[in-house]
């Protein structure tokens, strides 16, 4: 059967590199090469200079504050772009404008566009990656729909990232811990200045909680670009409460800025991370121009009611009921207990847990093993070349004191098993990575169809 250009347009995205599913990847100006990025660009038309931004970096929580940021844009009656990685299921949920995922035909007619400038490089021996063609396709595609504003999510560390070509009028930053250490450095001062390289001079910057090591670097980095700095939990302040409205489970958040009091909002996403990712978003659309002059209260309620962020702490209702959530190091899994233990009290837990290989296994299996010792944890693993063996997660598991881990050699099979032990009233919860999150989603949807 002959392929589709659609089909046509992901072979030759995906025969670039990608280093989205390498274990070790070196982390330099040549391998992540802004220099190249822009050369690209610059063949396609320089579409990132039509645009306006809101830049978001960080450890944790940075898709779900974008997901927030575009969100409001909507609410504010703005046609709105959004650009996050990776993505759950569709390679075209990391291209939406409004509350659509970029098409099948605009994508293949995109690709066939940047295809003779790709080449060309390649012919050069400057060749893009995969995450490199991605993003200046997006930059095309908002740049061609004319939006009022994208919000662009970075993908690997900031200074040195791909979409860190932007010239944008908002930079955020959220919350900072250990992740891709081979890349980014061990210490968290070393972490949060490559996020804080996208930092530009005078442009506002909106700042989660940080450890003190990181918001000294940030405060550092922000003062020497004279670019006013706006942290939450100081200038910004939030309170928050589970709440259910509708059937859906999230949080109640009530949000102070220095400008004004946005009251008991619902957000249909379960955690304080979320009521933390909420005020930050709150915080930086009062900076983004587009943004700031159609605000207020209503339209932001109206907004984040509204929002969808699969696989972060997703709640799926049936017998039993489930919850989806890509934590993969060892901050975020604490983060996923924390909210677990405040909105589903004394619930018989499962766990099913999958993992990149290179990330911090032993730091989330001793948080399991800490705070959910009894809980059995069903051990599996996704097509990702990345992804770590079953039985070595199970034996890992052991060595941190945990006594109750088995492995399922393939989603199905782990999920099989997790009902088993859960039972009707129990609760499954699927975490460890978010390639994890979208394989079951998408085992879950072939088995309703």
């Amino acid at each position: 059967m002959a392929q589709t250009d659609y089909e046509a347009a992901l072979a030759y995205l995906f025969s670039a590199t990608d280093y989205e599913k390498m274990q070790r990847v070196r982390y330099n100006a040549d391998t992540f090469s802004l220099d190249r990025m822009r050369r690209l660009l610059d063949l396609l038309g320089s579409p990132q200079r039509r645009l306006r931004t809101v830049h978001v970096a960080g450890t944790k929580g940075k898709g779900s504050t974008a997901a927030l940021v575009h969100a409001v844009a909507m609410a504010c009656g703005l046609t709105a772009g959004l650009y996050t990685s990776p993505h759950l299921v569709d390679i075209r949920e990391r291209i939406r404008i409004g509350g659509r995922d970029i098409g099948r035909h605009e994508l293949a007619a995109l690709v066939e566009a940047a295809r003779p400038h790709v080449d060309r490089l390649r012919a050069e021996a400057d060749a893009p990656t995969f995450f490199e063609i991605f993003t200046a396709l997006a930059f095309g595609h908002f740049a061609r729909a004319g939006v009022d504003v994208a919000v662009v999510e970075v993908g690997l560390g900031g200074r040195l990232d791909a979409t860190n070509v932007l010239a944008p009028d908002t930079v955020v930053i959220t919350a900072i811990s250990l992740d891709h250490t081979l890349q980014l450095g061990d210490a968290l001062s070393a972490i949060a200045a490559e996020k804080a390289g996208i930092v530009k001079p005078g442009v506002p910057v909106v700042s989660q909680p940080q450890p003190p090591d990181a918001m000294a670097v940030i405060e550092d980095v922000c003062r020497a670009a004279e670019a006013p700095l706006v942290v939450v939990g100081r200038e910004v302040t939030y309170t928050w409460s589970p709440a259910e409205e509708a059937g859906r489970l999230g949080c109640e958040v009530t949000v102070r800025t220095p400008d004004a009091l946005y009251d008991r909002l619902f957000v249909p996403l379960m955690g304080e991370h979320q009521a933390v990712n909420a005020a930050t978003a709150v915080a930086a659309a009062e900076r983004c121009g587009p943004l700031a002059e159609r605000l207020s209260p209503r339209v932001v309620r109206e907004a984040l009611r509204q929002v969808r962020w699969p696989g972060r702490m997703e709640h799926l209702p049936g017998k039993p009921e489930m919850v989806l959530d890509g934590a993969h190091n060892r901050a975020s899994m604490k983060r996923l207990l924390e909210a677990l233990a405040r909105h589903f009290p004394a619930r018989r837990t499962v766990i099913v847990f999958g993992s990149a290989a290179d990330k911090d296994v032993d730091g989330m299996l001793g948080v399991l093993a800490e705070r959910l010792p009894d809980s059995p944890v069903v051990f599996t693993r996704t097509d990702n070349p990345r992804a770590a063996d079953p039985a070595d997660l199970a034996e890992r598991l052991r060595a941190c004191g945990g006594t109750a881990g088995e492995a399922a050699g393939d989603v199905a099979s782990a999920l099989n098993v997790a009902a088993e032990r859960a039972t009707a009233d129990g609760l499954i919860v699927v975490c460890g990575s978010l390639y994890l999150v979208g394989e079951v989603k998408e085992h879950l949807a072939d088995a309703d169809g």
